[in-house]
């Protein structure tokens, strides 16, 4: 049978529909997401919807803050029933016991990329690190590579870095200094922290995504390593403003349900309607990160994929989402140590 508009709203609507039955309509559930324009745009694809049709209220809170949710996990007084947090962060939650299982009676794993989908996750949506840029800083010159992000002579001025222990920044360091995408992993550590030695005192750490977009809009810091979307968001508002997809580092963020909630059959419900096709489609024309539902494509209008980290592959490299759970707190304690020198 040909999949249409028509069958794959009406199969969106079955899923809210199941999501309503029996809901606690005077319970509130609580996600939580990283703020900014993405968590705006969260709200309207997916939480609004969802509370109008359902009846079940949902407050939003952030920025995610994983230390938050481990120590409510730990003392048994968990307040978030949802978490949009990042794919390797939610592969060494779920080997810690800090997540509940999803529950694939409610949720539809059907048409889920299964690349982001697991026991205790599910795909958020699916974004590219790239780099932007503030084309005013640079007299019309444009940035081309990560080799160019540790080029002080050629584009002066302050550099942007995602503050955290995380995928990404080490391998923007290793590339930009020539090594091959198929050789990053198992990351040479000395060899990316020298790299970041050469621009240290030009770099200015973000924590999250809605700072990030003001220190580019700002040209406080000019040039760096940004999600795609939050670029995008800028671009909508300002001219001037520019990315480059060459070696697009590629990832997902997913949906997490901390171990313990109060709420859990209401949260399954919410990640139910939240990964179902039309939401998601919702979610990427409105922020330009890639659906983690196959038939999302599908209900969005004509042109509105071709900006998606999933159309700029020809150079794109893989995060190794594994390495970084295996290897996540060792790292840490470099990188923050590091910072603080």
């Amino acid at each position: 049978m040909s999949v249409t508009r028509r069958t794959i709203l009406g199969a969106a609507s079955l899923v809210l529909a199941r999501a309503g039955a029996g809901s606690a309509a005077g319970r509130d559930i609580v996600f939580t997401s990283w703020g900014g324009t993405t968590q705006d745009a969260q709200k309207k694809a997916w939480v609004d919807p969802f509370q109008k049709n359902s009846g079940q209220r949902v407050k939003l809170d952030g920025p995610t803050d994983y230390g938050k949710l481990k120590a409510m996990v730990e003392s048994g007084n968990v307040s978030w029933d949802v978490v949009d947090v990042e794919g390797d962060f939610a592969v060494a939650a779920a080997k810690q016991g800090l997540l509940e299982p999803i529950d694939f009676s409610v949720v539809n794993r059907a048409n889920l990329d299964p690349r982001f989908t697991s026991d205790h996750f599910l795909g958020s949506f699916y974004y590219s690190f790239v780099l932007g840029f503030n084309k005013a800083a640079f007299g019309g010159k444009e940035p081309k590579s990560w080799t160019d992000l540790f080029d002080t002579r050629a584009f002066p001025g302050k550099r942007t870095f995602y503050k955290w222990s995380a995928p990404g920044a080490l391998e923007i360091a290793l590339l930009g200094d020539g090594v091959a995408p198929d050789k990053l992993y198992p990351l040479d550590l000395p060899r990316a922290f020298k790299k970041l030695d050469t621009i240290k005192p030009e770099i200015v750490w973000w924590s999250g995504g809605a700072q990030s977009q003001q220190l580019l809009a700002s040209g406080e810091a000019p040039l760096g390593q940004f999600w795609n979307g939050r670029v995008y968001a800028v671009q909508k508002e300002q001219s001037g403003i520019g990315l480059s997809w060459q070696q697009n580092l590629t990832a997902a963020d997913v949906l997490v349900v901390p171990k313990g909630t109060k709420n859990k059959e209401e949260a399954m419900k919410f990640l139910a309607w939240a990964t179902s096709a039309k939401p998601q489609a919702d979610m990427a024309t409105a922020t330009n990160y890639a659906p983690i539902n196959t038939e999302a494509a599908k209900l969005m209008a004509a042109g509105a994929a071709a900006t998606l980290p999933d159309q700029h592959t020809e150079s794109q490299v893989n995060l190794d989402m594994a390495y970084w759970a295996a290897n996540r707190e060792e790292i840490g304690k470099r990188w923050y140590e590091w910072q603080a020198k």
